[in-house]
């Protein structure tokens, strides 16, 4: 296998931001590992063109987003988002400042057309949850830390991190260390379902890369329509989910160009060579 290469040249990532192509999976680095990878402005706006710049990237069948160095991200930078912002004393720049994280942070990466996988390699403070749970599935290191420490600075999480938790984990785990603001690690992010499952820190990449290649591979129409339901059609009355989730089976088939479900049901009902559970379809045939 290919060394994965980094872009630079002609891309809108290469300063706070790093993409790796690898075999349909695109590696997508928070790079300001001097910072733990904290979220200033400059990596706000870079993450917005970079996400859409790959949603159109046939390189990238699938995303992974993680962090440079020994952390995912501490969060919010204290000085150049809230500090430096409100010192500006202009109104326009607090509310464009805001927007960019918004953007990308959930209203983009919540709604990605493309399957996304958060792989926590190290520290995840305050700020970091809410593009952790945005993304559709996330792995992490066992060792990997985890808080939410703003209740001791006198205040509460700020943007939409308690919205990400209570979309996430039961609620007596996420008051408690809401409420208490003290540490936690990867083991117990899975235990509460914060992440899909913790791994040892040395198989880590190996385990994601293994989840993301099988994303690459599926079929990408129905499975932007079978996220996307899920994710909506949990906010709406039985009979709206189910009206909705109709129309949302009969756009995947529109738009399938490969015409997936009539290959699986061939295969099923007429070759016998597909089993459900056992793997999926022969696209190929």
């Amino acid at each position: 296998m290919a060394a994965p290469v980094t872009e630079r040249t002609d891309t809108p990532w290469g300063d706070t931001v790093l993409v790796e192509f690898d075999e349909g999976i695109a590696w997508v680095s928070l790079n300001r590992p001097a910072k733990r990878n904290a979220m200033n402005p400059a990596l706000n706006d870079e993450m917005v063109a970079t996400l859409d710049a790959l949603e159109a990237d046939p390189r990238c069948r699938a995303l992974v987003l993680t962090g440079a160095g020994e952390a995912f991200s501490a969060g919010m930078d204290l000085k150049e988002y809230f500090r430096e912002v409100d010192e500006s004393g202009d109104p326009a720049v607090q509310i464009r400042v805001r927007r960019a994280s918004a953007e990308w942070q959930w209203k983009r990466l919540a709604n990605w057309s493309k399957p996304t996988i958060a792989m926590v390699n190290g520290w995840c403070f305050g700020g970091a949850f809410t593009p952790l749970v945005a993304c559709d599935l996330a792995i992490s290191a066992e060792d990997a830390q985890y808080g939410l420490s703003e209740i001791n600075w006198g205040i509460p999480p700020g943007g939409v991190v308690s919205r990400a938790l209570a979309a996430t984990v039961p609620q007596r785990d996420a008051l408690y260390f809401i409420m208490t603001g003290e540490p936690f690690d990867g083991r117990r992010a899975a235990e509460m379902r914060l992440v899909n499952e913790a791994v040892p820190a040395e198989r880590l990449r190996e385990r994601t890369r293994e989840l993301a290649a099988k994303l690459a591979a599926m079929n990408p129409a129905v499975l932007r329509a079978a996220k996307v339901g899920y994710k909506l059609a949990q906010e709406m009355p039985w009979e709206q989910a189910e009206d909705y989730l109709y129309a949302k089976l009969e756009q995947s088939q529109f738009l399938d160009a490969s015409h997936g479900r009539e290959k699986g049901m061939t295969q099923f009902l007429d070759d016998k060579t597909y089993r459900p559970g056992l793997g999926a379809y022969s696209s190929d045939a």
